[in-house]
C-alpha cells in the first residue's frame, strides 16, 4: 500500500459506478461489447461489463461474438458500427488492441495500447479523439507522475463527461496526490515575497491569507496577548512602565485609539445606539445601557439579565456578580448620570471577566459564534467590528508583539505560545482544520450561491485572490506558474470529490503547521446519503493520508459499519505501538459519547497491509512524543 494516491478506493468506486450507473453512449465512442441476443431488423442486445442495452447494427452479426463497436448514432436509437471482426477467445488482449488500432488508423504506441487496455478493463467507452488527446498527455507526463495516476485521471474525465482539457487533466492529477501541498504553498509564498511587479494591495492580501493558513493558532495566541495586556492595565499592582508598554502595544495594533491614556483608555464616549433588540457582543450591552431612556429601565433590566444568563463564556460566579450589579442599579433613580455610572461599572466587570476567561475558553464560542476576543474588542472599540476585522487586529497585535524590543511584551508572547501548545485537544485540532479550509476557500464558488454568505470574507480567501492574480498583466512567469500549480491542487480537490447516486466522495488536502512542524494532511471520505439528502452517519469510510516529521508517511483507515468503528493505522515504525496502546481507551470513550462503538485499533506496516473493502469515522489529536495522537 502506498499513500501517494487514492487509487485503491477509486478503483472500488469505479466498480460500484459501473454496476449502478446506466451506460451513456455518445457519438464516435468506441467500446468492447458482446452480442447477447439478436432481434429482427438487425437489432441486438449488447453487453458491456455488467450493463446491457438494445442497439441497431449496421451489418448482421452472430450472437455470442465479442467485437469492438463504434457509436454512429444515438437518436432516436443507438446505432453501432463494427470496428473489428469477431474476437477469438484465444486472442490475447494485445492482439485485440492492435487490431482495434489498425482499424482506427492509429499508431501502435505504448501509450495508446496502455489506454485501450485500461478502458477495456474498466468496461468504459472512449472516442478516437479522446484516445488521441489522452495519448499526448501520457507521452508528456512530468517526472514523478505515475502512469496509473494519469490513467485514473483520464478515466474520471471520460466517465464523468468532463472537458478533455489540459487544465482539467492537471487538476485531477493534483487532486489524486496526498503530499506536496506544503511545498507548493511554500514555493508560492517565497516567490510572492520577492515579487516587486504585483500591486501592493493584492500582494498584501495574499500574504495575509498565506500567513493565516501557515499559522492557524495565531489569532488565539493574539487573544491571550490581548487578555494579558488588559489584565496589566487593570491591575493596580502593575508598575507604570508595564501599563504604558501594554497600552502602547494595543495602540500599535489599532485596538486602542492613539489618543488613549492610562486614565481614559476604556472611555465610553461617542457611543452609538444599537439598532437590534437582541444583544450579542458585550460592547452592545454597554451601548444599550447608555442609550436607554429613563422610562424604559424595566425592559433594559430584562435584556441584561437574559443576555447574562445565556452568555456561555462567563462563569456562574461572574454571572452572579453581574446580576448583583444589575439589582443595585434597579434600586437607583433612572437618571442619565446613574445610567453612565452603571454602564462604566458593567464595562469594567465585563472587561475583567472576559480577560480572565481567555485562557480557559480559548477555542470556545458562544451561541452567537462569538469568542472571548470578539467580546473584549467590542468593549474596547466603539464602532462595530466584524469577526474578520477582529482576526486582523489579533494578527497585527501578534506581529507587533513578536517584533517588540520590550522584554515584558516578549514574555507575554512566550507565555501565550506555551499556553496554546498545552491546550491542544480535539477542539483545537477541529479549529485548526476549519481555519485552514476557510482561508483556502477551495469551494468558494459554491458559497457564493448562499444568500447569507459574507461576500467580504469570501473575497479575502486564497482561491479567489489567486484568480485575481492570474488575471494580472504584470505577474512574472515564475509566480504565475506557482499560482497555477496551487490553483490546480485546489481545483483537483473539487474534481476528485463527487457523487454517484447515493455514494459520495469528498477529498480535502490541508497544509498544516503547528509550532514549527509542517505536515501534509489529506482526507478522503466515502459514504452514502439518506433519502432526505443528509449524510448517513451509520456507514462511512475515511482515510487520512499524513506526511509528518516524526512518524513520516502514515495512513489511517477508518471504517464505520452500522456505527461500529474499526481503525487501522499504516506506518513503517513499530515504535508507535506502545504509544498508541494507552490512547485506545480514550478513543473508545470519545466514540461512545457520539454513540459509536469501537471494535478495534490495528497498527500495521504498509507492505503487510491492504485497505479493507468494507465501507466508515475518524478523529485525531496530538501526542507530545510523536506528531499526533489517534
Amino acid at each position: 500500500m502506498t499513500a501517494t494516491s487514492f487509487n485503491p478506493i477509486q478503483m472500488q468506486q469505479a466498480a460500484i459506478t459501473s454496476a449502478n450507473q446506466p451506460l451513456t453512449l455518445k457519438q464516435g465512442q468506441i467500446f468492447q461489447g458482446t452480442i447477447k441476443q439478436l432481434y429482427p431488423d438487425q437489432m441486438a442486445e449488447i453487453q458491456v461489463g455488467q450493463q446491457k442495452f438494445i442497439a441497431k447494427l449496421e451489418v448482421p452479426l452472430k450472437a455470442g461474438d465479442a467485437h469492438f463497436f463504434q457509436v454512429t448514432g444515438t437518436s432516436p436509437q443507438t446505432e453501432l458500427k463494427v470496428v473489428t471482426g469477431p474476437m477469438a477467445q484465444t486472442a490475447s488482449q494485445s492482439q485485440q488492441i492492435n487490431q482495434l488500432l489498425e482499424s482506427m488508423n492509429l499508431p501502435k504506441t505504448a501509450e495508446s495500447q496502455q489506454l485501450l487496455a485500461h478502458f477495456m478493463k474498466a468496461q468504459l467507452p472512449i472516442s478516437k479523439e479522446q484516445l488521441m488527446q489522452a495519448e499526448m498527455w501520457l507521452k508528456a507526463l512530468p517526472e514523478g507522475v505515475a502512469k496509473m495516476d494519469a490513467l485514473q485521471a483520464i478515466q474520471k474525465m471520460v466517465e464523468f463527461k468532463m472537458p478533455m482539457t489540459n487544465d482539467v487533466f492537471q487538476a485531477l492529477l493534483s487532486g489524486q496526490k496526498t503530499a506536496g501541498m506544503v511545498s507548493i504553498m511554500e514555493n508560492f509564498t517565497q516567490l510572492l515575497t520577492k515579487d516587486i511587479a504585483l500591486s501592493e494591495n493584492l500582494k498584501q492580501n495574499l500574504m495575509q491569507q498565506l500567513q493565516a493558513i501557515a499559522k492557524p493558532f495565531e489569532v488565539e495566541t493574539g487573544s491571550l496577548v490581548l487578555a494579558k495586556s488588559i489584565q496589566i492595565l487593570t491591575n493596580s499592582a502593575a508598575s507604570m512602565s508595564e501599563k504604558i508598554q501594554a497600552m502602547n502595544s494595543l495602540k500599535e495594533a489599532g485596538i486602542l485609539p492613539q489618543q488613549a491614556t492610562l486614565q481614559n483608555w476604556s472611555s465610553l464616549s461617542d457611543v452609538k445606539p444599537i439598532q437590534s433588540n437582541q444583544l450579542q457582543q458585550a460592547g452592545e450591552v454597554i451601548q444599550t445601557i447608555l442609550t436607554t431612556k429613563s422610562d424604559n429601565i424595566h425592559h433594559l433590566v430584562d435584556q441584561l439579565r437574559s443576555w447574562t444568563a445565556n452568555q456561555s463564556l462567563l462563569t456562574n460566579e461572574q454571572k452572579q456578580s453581574l446580576n448583583e450589579l444589575i439589582d443595585r442599579f434597579k434600586q437607583l433613580p433612572a437618571t442619565k448620570q446613574t445610567l453612565e455610572i452603571f454602564a462604566k461599572q458593567m464595562q469594567e466587570h465585563l472587561i475583567k471577566a472576559f480577560s480572565e476567561n481567555s485562557s480557559a475558553r480559548l477555542f470556545t464560542q458562544d451561541a452567537n459564534a462569538l469568542s472571548v476576543k470578539d467580546h473584549l474588542l467590542s468593549l474596547l472599540k466603539h464602532e462595530a467590528t466584524t469577526p474578520l476585522q477582529n482576526e486582523a487586529f489579533m494578527r497585527n497585535l501578534m506581529r507587533n508583539s513578536v517584533e517588540s524590543p520590550q522584554a515584558m511584551i516578549q514574555q507575554i508572547v512566550t507565555q501565550a505560545d506555551a499556553h496554546v501548545q498545552n491546550s491542544m485537544d480535539s477542539k483545537a485540532m477541529e479549529h485548526a482544520l476549519k481555519t485552514v479550509l476557510k482561508n483556502l476557500g477551495v469551494s468558494y464558488e459554491a458559497t457564493l450561491s448562499n444568500k447569507s454568505a459574507d461576500l467580504q470574507q469570501i473575497a479575502h480567501q486564497l482561491k479567489p485572490q489567486l484568480h485575481t492574480l492570474l488575471q494580472e498583466a504584470h505577474v512574472t512567469p515564475q509566480l504565475k506558474e506557482a499560482a497555477e500549480m496551487l490553483m490546480a491542487r485546489m481545483n483537483g480537490m473539487q474534481l476528485a470529490s463527487g457523487e454517484n447516486g447515493h455514494q459520495h466522495q469528498l477529498i480535502m488536502q490541508v497544509p498544516l503547521e503547528f509550532f514549527g512542524k509542517k505536515m501534509d494532511a489529506t482526507l478522503q471520505w466515502n459514504g452514502r446519503m439518506k433519502e432526505d439528502g443528509k449524510i448517513d452517519a451509520n456507514y462511512a469510510r475515511i482515510l487520512f493520508y499524513l506526511q509528518m516529521e516524526s512518524m513520516k508517511e502514515t495512513v489511517i483507515d477508518m471504517q464505520v459499519q452500522n456505527r461500529v468503528v474499526s481503525v487501522t493505522v499504516f506506518n513503517e515504525n513499530n515504535d508507535i505501538i506502545p504509544l498508541a496502546e494507552p490512547l485506545k481507551a480514550a478513543l473508545k470513550i470519545g466514540l461512545a459519547e457520539k454513540e459509536y462503538q469501537l471494535s478495534g485499533v490495528f497498527i500495521k506496516q504498509f507492505e503487510k497491509a491492504q485497505p479493507e473493502k468494507n465501507p466508515v469515522v475518524e478523529q485525531q489529536e496530538e501526542h507530545s512524543g510523536v506528531d499526533f495522537r489517534i
